[in-house]
C-alpha cells in the first residue's frame, strides 16, 4: 500500500460513547483490561489507576467524561495507554477504556470530513471535533482537555 505524504496513520477506538479517531503516534500500548485501583472521591469518568511500566496511570472512561452515560470495564474491554500532550513529567501518560482492540487505519483528505450531521454549536467535554471517516461518524478526542480534567480530579 502506498501512503501519500498527506496521509496520516491513525487508530479507530471504540468506546461505549462513540468511535474515536486518534493519530497512531499518541498510542503507546494496548493492554488487557484489569480492575483499576480506586481513587478516593473521583468523578465517575475516572475509573481508578492502573500500573504500567512503573507508572500509575489514571484510567478514563470516555462515555461519562463526554456526557454519554456509564461505562465500566469487563470482558472484551481493553486499555489504551495514550501519551499526554502537556509535556509535564508528572503525568506523561493516561489510560483510556475501550471495547476491543483499536484498529489501525490510513486517513487521507478525501476519506475524512467534518460531520455535517453534528450540531456545530457546542462540543461535548473531551471532544475536539465530530468527523466522518469513510462515511462513518467518529469523534476526535480532546487529549489536552482530558489531561487538564485529570490533573484537576487527581489534585482534589
Amino acid at each position: 500500500m502506498n501512503i501519500a505524504p498527506a496521509d496520516i496513520r491513525a487508530v479507530l477506538i471504540q468506546t461505549e460513547a462513540a468511535r474515536l479517531l486518534l493519530p497512531n503516534a499518541t498510542i503507546s500500548e494496548v493492554l488487557s483490561y484489569a480492575e483499576p485501583d480506586p481513587v478516593d472521591d473521583a468523578p465517575d469518568w475516572l475509573l481508578g489507576t492502573i500500573r504500567w511500566r512503573g507508572w500509575r496511570l489514571p484510567l478514563v472512561a470516555f462515555a461519562p467524561f463526554s456526557g454519554h452515560g456509564r461505562e465500566e470495564g469487563g470482558l472484551g474491554h481493553k486499555v489504551v495507554v495514550l501519551k499526554t500532550l502537556g509535556g509535564q513529567a508528572t503525568m506523561p501518560y493516561f489510560a483510556l477504556l475501550t471495547r476491543g482492540f483499536p484498529r489501525l487505519v490510513t486517513v487521507s483528505r478525501d476519506r475524512l470530513s467534518a460531520d455535517a450531521d453534528a450540531d456545530g454549536t457546542s462540543l461535548e467535554p473531551g471532544v475536539l471535533a465530530h468527523v466522518r471517516f469513510n462515511d462513518e461518524a467518529a469523534l476526535v478526542p480532546d487529549i489536552d482537555g482530558i489531561e487538564l480534567a485529570l490533573r484537576g480530579a487527581l489534585a482534589a
